[in-house]
């Protein structure tokens, strides 16, 4: 009896173990389905994403950047196939995936591959982020050497390099591409647009350790492409600018020089030339202002050189003829409290050797003659005081104040390029129109767009702006700057032996840091074009501040000279006269500015 109640009571004992048990696994196993259900259902779709990043990712490339080429389609920008090599730091292993490599081993390995600074490496692989890229620029050569050592963690992404074959060559108007593939300068960025290609998208899937064994197109829009540009700049040409440029720029211990190169028929640009130059595969190693294109973005009082504008005035309006004589007062002429002054004193000229011998105070008598509003009228028909419609960025428009604003003094000076600012482009553009027979162009840099098959797009034709003067008159005054560079001329040193040139001289003063013109620099300036009688090439060379000779005719005419002679023998344009028949000088004197 009393067994058998011990016996009932371990028994009551036991089931109540087993319920309190059983009791404790059920609740157990509602607070795990409870958990299930929240991951499951309420938090599923973000574990779904989170775990999908582990082997899953969502890429996007820039189609190939369109190249661009010369008139002769040379390679002046192209794009090149790279690799972007990237590292989540705490993810990368060894090989063997047994154990984390130090990181200092990791990092020598590494740059050894890559032709990387070590200490530099080892800093992204400490570093506390979940991602860092190691070298965006890397050869597939370079690529397929790392992935074969089998590290985890690390990214590799197909792209594209810009890169400059010439270097140098043409830069401040091409301008250069960011690290993005994004143009940022020059006609890189005008046209991005155009230039870039077409994104595309894809889907990666990943093993663990990194390798992709699949790859799925999400997104592709039609060609992948960019479209290319087809540049009026012939890279010779280009070429002979620059080097001509820079001899004179450092024979002259110049600050700065510039050359434009243009066809006054059509008015394409051949060559755009800045010295100091930059390397725009490399342009950050360079200061910024060297990557500015001065011929659209800066200005300058032009000096003498308006002269031939301010005489094209004076015939078109028929006021003046080229044999009105002009009392040149031997030197020094007073408007009020200011004197004008010549170079030499002259008594009395003609108009046309006012523009030969290029006299300040035969220009200012020329003004007042015809006045501020004819004066003015003419410098804006000739496009000054507005934009050229270039197709490449950042032109400004000078400036030219309005005729009603002048004083006595302020149509004087003009009358000689002072108080007035002009772009280079401004300046060759209306060269051009005297050697078009009057006609102005508007200038462009590039003529056509092509797409990745090399079929036109679009085109950009030749464009009439204006017509400025008469045929008569461009005619006349293409025989006055023919004179200018005769033997007592001061362009003389401009003429190539063979060839005959039209052109004028500029010596300009550049205002100072206090506002005035006293102990200034100079601006040497000389712009033509050659041969006289049936003008192929129009060329301005601007000298920025030289220190060993400072007139137009010294240091800016060889400059011509040299561009215009190396281009006829590259273009094959034969001698116009023979050499016995031509008046050349190379003396570095001259007669006036």
């Amino acid at each position: 009896m009393n067994s058998t109640k011990v016996e009932q009571q371990r028994n009551k004992l036991r089931n109540r173990r087993i319920i309190v048990i059983g009791g404790f696994l059920t609740f157990l196993y509602v607070v795990v389905g409870i958990r299930v259900f929240y991951l499951q259902v309420i938090e599923g779709d973000i574990l779904s994403k989170r775990a999908s990043k582990q082997y899953q990712k969502s890429m996007k490339c820039q189609g190939k950047r369109g190249a661009i080429f010369d008139v002769n389609y040379r390679e002046l920008a192209i794009s090149t196939g790279v690799v972007e090599i990237g590292v989540h730091p705490k993810d990368v292993k060894n090989k063997d995936e047994k154990s984390t490599p130090a990181k200092r081993e990791l990092a020598r390995e590494v740059a050894k591959v890559l032709n990387l600074d070590e200490n530099v490496l080892y800093k992204k692989f400490s570093a506390d982020k979940n991602f860092v890229w190691l070298d965006r620029k890397v050869t597939p050569m370079r690529a397929a050497t790392l992935r074969s050592l089998r590290l985890t963690g690390f990214e590799y992404d197909s792209s594209y390099l810009r890169a400059y074959p010439y270097k140098s060559l043409a830069a401040q108007l091409i301008g250069f591409v960011g690290v993005d593939g994004y143009g940022l300068d020059g006609l890189e960025q005008y046209f991005d647009d155009e230039l870039q290609g077409n994104i595309r998208q894809w889907t990666i899937i990943k093993d663990r350790m990194g390798r992709i064994f699949d790859r799925q197109e999400v997104r592709s829009q039609g060609q992948h492409e960019g479209n290319n540009l087809i540049l009026t700049i012939d890279s010779t040409i280009q070429y002979i600018a620059e080097v001509a440029l820079q001899k004179s720029v450092e024979e002259n211990n110049a600050k700065s020089g510039l050359a434009i190169v243009m066809a006054p028929e059509t008015g394409a640009v051949k060559a755009i030339a800045h010295y100091p130059t930059y390397n725009p595969n490399s342009f950050n190693s360079f200061p910024r202002e060297s990557w500015r294109n001065r011929s659209v973005t800066d200005t300058f009082e032009p000096g003498s050189v308006l002269k031939v504008f301010l005489i094209a005035a004076a015939l078109e309006s028929g006021l003046c003829d080229p044999e009105m004589i002009i009392n040149c007062e031997n030197g020094a002429y007073k408007i009020g409290r200011n004197t004008i002054h010549d170079t030499h004193e002259y008594d009395f000229l003609t108009v046309h050797d006012v523009m030969k011998f290029s006299s300040n105070i035969g220009a200012v008598k020329i003004a007042e003659i015809i006045g501020p509003q004819v004066l003015y009228e003419a410098l804006r028909n000739f496009g000054f005081g507005e934009k050229t419609g270039i197709n490449c960025p950042g032109e400004v428009t000078g400036l030219l104040r309005h005729y009603q604003g002048w004083k006595k003094i302020d149509n004087a000076t003009i009358a000689f390029g002072q108080g007035v600012t002009v772009t280079p482009i401004q300046l060759i553009t209306a060269i051009s129109a005297i050697a078009n027979h009057g006609v102005l162009m508007t200038p462009y840099v590039v003529q056509a767009i092509t797409d990745e098959n090399g079929n036109i797009i679009k085109s950009f034709n030749p464009g009439e702006k204006r017509k400025v003067i008469m045929p008569e008159t461009a005619r006349i005054l293409m025989k006055m700057m023919n004179a200018v560079t005769e033997a007592d001329g001061t362009g003389r040193q401009a003429v190539p032996v063979g060839y005959s040139v039209c052109g004028k001289t500029g010596t300009a003063q550049k205002i100072n840091a206090k506002g005035t013109y006293r102990n200034c620099e100079y601006n040497g300036v000389f712009v033509g074009f050659s041969p006289a009688q049936s003008p192929e090439l129009a060329v301005l060379v601007v000298i920025d501040e030289p220190q060993k000779h400072h007139y137009g005719g010294v240091v800016a005419a060889p400059v011509f000279r040299e561009i215009v002679h190396e281009a006829f023998n590259y273009l094959n344009i034969p001698p116009s006269i023979p050499k016995e028949q031509l008046n050349v000088s190379n003396g570095i004197g001259e007669a006036g500015a």
